[in-house]
């Protein structure tokens, strides 16, 4: 009976918890559980940027918009990876089934709630596979640990050579960074997005890496109301020197943002576009070392070149 009670009780020990389970709890706060490390992998756009470079390659990739304007996926190797979907709130779903995921990764955003790509995007691919991912929160640094966190638990070697090489460029470009912030701790920035309808400006809290940037050191401009969703301040673009920064950082997603900012008549009304200190501003796309190093050195550039005596 002894041998009967304890041979039941390992069996229902070893169905219960899988000897090999993997476990991941996303941003979401919800954990998924697999027997296994999963192996074909679906990203969203963000999650493949942050992945691709710690050595874990996705078999499909989703996108907001055509991947060859994707900035978090420039300079990325996708040779071999399926590409199912191209635009926000869209997926090709029958290619995705084919690919036959054991895992979807995205990032949970959660000022919307919601997963990358939008509630279709979720509600479309989480019957192929549980959803998961890290938290779109208060840092990239924190978000590129995490990303590393769950590189690591899928099997990725994050002592690689490479890997190395890319986290002691950015923390290089860090410390000039927090050099040229430090020399001018009376510079003001402001970070926009310009359409045709209006200039929005960028609420700090709204934006992980503006909090970074803002920790390190940068006088960033809050706006008053975030009136869309907690991330923007919608100034008419009569009125667009509400806000009289020394440096404006416009949102370089697309080339077409700093076009649409130029051909307003009003632009200039900020003392900043008049004097042409404006840069560009990473926004929301940074997901790994290399990338934040970059734009880390185009902004330190900028700091060091600017006029922090340019408005009261």
């Amino acid at each position: 009976m002894f041998r009967a009670a304890t041979l039941a009780l390992s069996l229902l020990v070893s169905t219960a918890i899988p000897a090999f389970a993997w476990t991941f709890t996303g941003g979401d706060g919800q954990t998924v559980t697999l027997d296994e490390a999963p192996v074909r992998i679906i990203a969203s756009q963000d999650a493949a940027a942050g992945l691709i470079p710690l050595g874990i390659r996705p078999v499909g990739i989703y996108a907001d918009s055509a991947v060859a304007d994707a900035k978090a996926l420039q300079g990325l190797d996708l040779t071999g990876i399926e590409i199912i979907g191209q635009s926000w709130g869209e997926v090709d779903i029958e290619k995705a089934a084919v690919l036959e995921p054991d895992l979807i990764i995205g990032e949970y955003w959660p000022l919307d709630a919601v997963w990358s790509g939008g509630e279709d995007v979720a509600a479309a691919l989480s019957p192929l596979a549980p959803i998961t991912g890290p938290l779109q929160g208060d840092s990239i640094l924190t978000l590129i640990r995490d990303y590393e966190i769950l590189a690591e638990s899928l099997g990725a070697d994050l002592s690689r050579p490479e890997i190395a090489a890319d986290k002691a460029t950015f923390e290089t470009a860090l410390e000039n960074f927090k050099a040229a912030t430090s020399a001018k701790p009376g510079l003001t920035a402001l970070a926009v997005w310009a359409g045709t309808d209006a200039l929005y400006v960028a609420a700090v809290e709204g934006s992980s890496e503006l909090i970074d940037f803002a920790s390190w050191g940068l006088n960033l401009i809050d706006p008053e109301i975030a009136d869309d969703r907690g991330y923007w301040e919608t100034l008419s673009w009569e009125n667009v020197d509400k806000y009289q920064p020394d440096l404006i950082l416009v949102d370089n997603r697309s080339e077409e943002t700093m076009k649409t900012a130029l051909a307003q008549p009003t632009w200039t009304l900020m003392k900043a576009a008049e004097a042409g200190q404006v840069t560009d501003w990473p926004a929301y796309w940074l997901r790994n070392y290399a990338a934040y190093a970059r734009e880390l050195d185009k902004l330190t550039v900028a700091i060091n070149a600017a006029d922090a005596d340019l408005t009261p």
